[in-house]
């Protein structure tokens, strides 16, 4: 198999439209308005890709797209209809089917958990997740600089709070080394921690984290693998989303080997409502998707990206996706107007038709397309008509959810969180260990300081009874805490204790966890 069949296109809709293989890798786009037919072009080409043997990842974002994994029925309200249109673009060997899907889940509810580690997400993602300022994103790379230099494995959210209390603790003597640090950012940071915490982020983090070769299986028969994130619930944190889907987008990219250019993709890799990647990022977020999006594809991997309008995409990374499939885009305000005006300019001309009037035009289940050709040169376009699904249109039950994870490759891989010694454990037990030795230094001068007190009242030779205290004597009043602390700093430089005394915040933060 070298290409898919995508639809019928001409006049009458007996040209068959074909995305070949081959071309595969070289990204594509899916756009239209709401209800004009993307999720069934993305459902199909999902199909399509795993009857190649192409393992497939994409996020279900209204639930249909769970539909994967049960076949169409012959009761189906819009059977007649499919077996009309299969009929029109002469889809003859039509016929319904189920595929092999995997389901994933963030949340841990619909699919198999899914998660990363602080460390491998990096700085710069954390940054967009919880929309840092400038400064903020600062102290966060230096946190991360800091957890290279002393070994302190970045793992899950606790791992990265303790170890920013411990910036914030030391904050002097870093910042004549990293530049200034402030508590305020420190706090704000931690705020924000907070927040996604409270949002069900945490769960993102930690350990069993995934690996990458478990999105590219294959079934017994050697269809390629359909990994389904359930999205529905994860799309009310937007960011949580595209940040979680640039993250697997970018291990990808990093730890896939170059295969040049293969007889098919490795992965085709669908990023629906892909204007939530877009959208507030920062000039150098938008850099490394562009970066991603030119290389990645020598890595055997085709990025799909699902939006509504085609300048939800920098023109940029438009300018490298090959394979198009344009729905209708209505023309109310003078931005849509501009924006379709856009759309049409970007495709390779068909004399037949206007194709600017054309994606005005088009019904529910039709499209403009353009797919790669010899050379990779792009298609003329042409108006076709999307071939039906083989799967079912819409979510499947709970119960086939269920019985489809339970059959699953990595069922119980990755149900079981696990917590191994990471940052958190090792900054507790410095924490500890400081604040033992410090008690210890506390008693020793308190003991030296009494047997000097014992020695200056001591019975002299004077031919009189002196009485001899051995009660504990009290503070002075000049022994404050902040005295006890100056005199514990000082002995600290001057080389009498020998170690760093770290105490308050970060002994608090411990304490009884």
């Amino acid at each position: 198999m070298s290409e898919i069949f995508v639809g019928g296109g001409g006049p009458d809709y007996a040209q068959k439209q074909w995305l070949k293989l081959k071309y595969a890798n070289r990204h594509g786009l899916i756009a239209g308005a709401t209800g004009t037919g993307k999720t069934v072009t993305l459902q199909i080409l999902a199909e399509g890709f795993s009857n190649a043997g192409v393992p497939v990842f994409l996020a279900d974002v209204k639930g249909d797209l769970s539909g994967l994994a049960a076949p169409g029925r012959a009761d189906f309200k819009l059977h007649e209809a499919f077996s009309e249109r299969a009929g029109k673009i002469g889809f003859d060997d039509y016929r319904y089917e189920h595929f092999p899907v995997t389901f994933w889940d963030l949340f841990g509810a619909k699919g198999h958990p899914v998660r990363t580690t602080v460390s491998e997400m990096g700085p710069l993602l954390i940054s967009r997740l919880l929309e840092l300022s400038e400064a903020q994103e600062g102290i966060l790379n230096i946190a991360f600089r800091l957890a290279d230099e002393q070994g302190l494995p970045l793992l899950d959210l606790k791992d990265l709070q303790a170890l920013l209390v411990w910036v914030g603790e030391n904050r002097k003597d870093l910042s004549l080394r990293y530049g200034n640090i402030s508590t305020a950012s420190v706090g704000a940071i931690q705020r924000r921690l907070l927040v996604l915490e409270n949002q069900g982020g945490a769960g993102l983090f930690g350990e069993p984290a995934l690996e990458l070769s478990d999105l590219m299986q294959l079934d017994e028969t050697g269809r390629g693998r359909i990994n389904v994130l359930a999205a529905d619930t994860l799309m009310s944190s937007p960011r949580l989303y595209a940040t979680f889907l640039l993250w697997l987008l970018s291990e990808l990219f990093e730890d896939l080997p170059e295969v040049g250019d293969p007889d098919k993709p490795k992965l085709v890799f669908f990023f629906d409502e892909a204007h939530l990647l877009f959208d507030d990022a920062p000039d150098a977020l938008v850099d490394k998707v562009e970066q991603v999006a030119r290389l990645i594809r020598s890595k055997g991997v085709g990025v799909y990206f699902i939006t509504q309008n085609p300048d939800d995409v920098p023109e940029d990374i438009l300018g490298q996706l090959g394979n198009r499939v344009q729905h209708a885009l209505r023309a109310f305000t003078a931005r849509d107007r501009k924006a379709l005006r856009m759309a049409a300019e970007t495709y390779r001309e068909n004399p037949r038709f206007e194709i600017e009037d054309a994606i005005r035009e088009v019904g529910v289940g039709e499209a403009v397309t353009s797919m790669l050709e010899k050379k990779g040169v792009p298609g003329v376009a042409e108006r076709t008509l999307i071939r039906p699904p083989s799967s079912q249109l819409g979510p499947i039950d709970d119960a086939t959810r269920r019985a489809v994870m339970a059959a699953s490759p990595v069922a119980g891989k990755y149900d079981t969180l696990r917590d191994r010694h990471s940052a958190y454990e090792i900054l507790k037990k410095r924490a500890e260990d400081a604040a033992r030795e410090a008690e210890e230094a506390e008693r020793e001068e308190e003991e030296a300081e009494m047997a000097a007190r014992e020695y200056k009242s001591a019975r002299r030779y004077s031919g009189k009874r002196v009485s001899r205290s051995t009660a504990r004597p009290a503070r002075r009043k000049s022994d404050s805490f902040g005295e006890a602390m100056t005199n514990m700093v000082v002995k600290e430089l001057t080389g009498t204790t020998g170690r760093r005394i770290v105490r308050g915040i970060l002994g608090g933060l411990f304490k009884g966890r």
